[in-house]
């Protein structure tokens, strides 16, 4: 004990047990640091192969009407074929793939929605009996959800834009349904119906319905952050993330709610009721009417 505390009120003391410490430091730091740079290249590396096969991705299925660096094609008037997608971001993308709307057949005044290409499909069947077939279905749902967020990320690295919303960002449990059915009757039933039905525009486009069970609330909110087609931007100045999170709450309860009467006919209100009660009403009168007069009276006999 006398040695170390001799040692220790010697002048160099005190810098020789900081040396000490920043060795100690260094070899700490030297057997973690490798593992974090080596994570960190692992994670480089994957990223830079994700872009690869959305590029890939890209070419094989879009680059023949958008170009092969994406800016868009048009005909020898020079009218447009298909838009540019730099800076249209991954929700737009997300949005098109995954509803089917892209890569379009035949172009038209509307591309309509449909059922997505095997390798963007992710609504594909899951739930089989046969364990094999279940394997199998849910490879090829991974697969498929991979291809699109590699899609996404390729076409995001070309300028950014909007991005796919969280999924706390589209819960309808999480929004207000009554500010969600004054904001859709402010902005966006002249279109769609006060309940989501759809409705025809002019030059042969149309505002799809948004009550059936397949439009996502994912595909609700990149709807009306991106403007696809007819549709105009809401961008969040419009309607902020809460809006959009309430209107989406409101068409999901609105499509739950069951028809006491058995056919919603529209759901537009009493004026197909009262339209349909009319007609039907009348023509059974009318029916009842002729055939009351298509019998004809018996003679009666002479006395």
């Amino acid at each position: 004990m006398k040695r170390i505390t001799a040692w220790r009120r010697r002048p160099w003391a005190g810098y020789a047990v900081v040396l000490a410490a920043l060795a100690a430091i260094g070899v700490i730091y030297a057997g973690f640091s490798p593992r974090t740079d080596r994570a960190e290249a692992q994670s480089a590396a994957q990223a830079e192969q994700d872009l690869k096969n959305g590029q890939q991705l890209f070419n094989k299925n879009c680059a023949s009407c958008h170009g092969l660096n994406a800016e868009g094609t048009k005909d020898a008037k020079g009218n447009s074929i298909a838009p540019s997608l730099i800076g249209v971001g991954a929700a737009a993308v997300d949005f098109q793939v995954s509803t089917g709307r892209m890569p379009a057949m035949n172009p038209g005044a509307q591309v309509p929605r449909k059922t997505p290409i095997p390798a963007f499909d992710t609504s594909i069947k899951t739930d089989y009996e046969d364990p094999k077939e279940r394997a199998e279905a849910e490879k090829q749902k991974a697969e498929a959800e991979k291809n699109l967020a590699d899609l996404r990320a390729y076409i995001a690295s070309l300028g950014g834009g909007p991005e796919v919303p969280p999924a706390s960002a589209v819960d309808p449990e999480k929004g207000n349904v009554a500010l969600g059915g004054k904001l859709f009757r402010t902005n966006c039933a002249q279109c769609h119906n006060f309940t989501g039905q759809g409705g025809a525009l002019t030059g042969g486009k149309y505002a799809p319905p948004l009550s059936n069970s397949d439009v996502t609330p994912t595909q609700m909110y990149e709807a009306m952050l991106t403007g696809p087609q007819a549709m105009p931007v809401f961008n969040d100045t419009t309607l902020t993330p809460q809006d959009k999170q309430a209107i989406i709450s409101y068409l999901v309860q609105t499509r739950e709610e069951p028809n006491p009467g058995g056919n919603g006919l529209g759901r537009i209100g009493p004026v197909t009721e009262g339209l349909a009660g009319w007609l039907i009403g009348i023509g059974l009168l009318v029916l009842a009417a002729m055939w009351i007069t298509a019998k004809k009276p018996k003679k009666l006999k002479k006395s």
